[in-house]
């Protein structure tokens, strides 16, 4: 099992590169050529999302992308540390930011959902991941 670590500091410029970290791994794991796309586009989903969770709740930990590799799949997780409350601990001033950030995210987790079959997402008290698998076909090695 082979494992990238990348972390980068919760600015969206470095979104691009976690896309295009994410795509050169998934290809050399064997994921389709054809799926590299929606790579691209799920991990750039979720890593804005994790950016966004951190800037807006002013955290200055790096949001975390873990690329793993396994014998039939490949897996990336993106992590943030931004704390989920539930909407009954919200304060009372922060009704209508706090609604537009909530659907804001759903239709990020949409989105990588339409493009993943394979999405788990975790939250709790101090932050949460979204990690999504694709299958791999086993590299043929081409002789000349």
């Amino acid at each position: 099992m082979a494992t990238v670590e990348l972390r980068f500091s919760a600015l969206p410029e470095h979104v691009r590169t976690a896309r295009l970290v994410a795509a050169a791994v998934a290809r050399r794991a064997g994921v389709d050529e054809a799926v590299l796309d929606e790579v691209r586009l799920a991990v750039g989903e979720a890593c804005s999302r994790a950016v966004g969770l951190h800037v807006s709740g002013g955290i200055m930990a790096p949001v975390k992308v873990v690329l793993i590799e396994e014998e039939k799949q490949f897996s990336i997780e993106v992590g943030d540390e931004a704390p989920r409350v539930s909407p009954g601990d919200r304060a009372s001033g922060a009704g209508e930011d706090a609604d537009a950030e909530a659907e804001e995210d759903e239709m990020g987790l949409a989105v990588i959902s339409g493009l993943v079959d394979d999405v788990e997402v975790t939250a709790g008290e101090h932050g949460g991941s979204i990690r999504m698998t694709w299958p791999t076909t086993p590299s043929v090695a081409v002789l000349p």
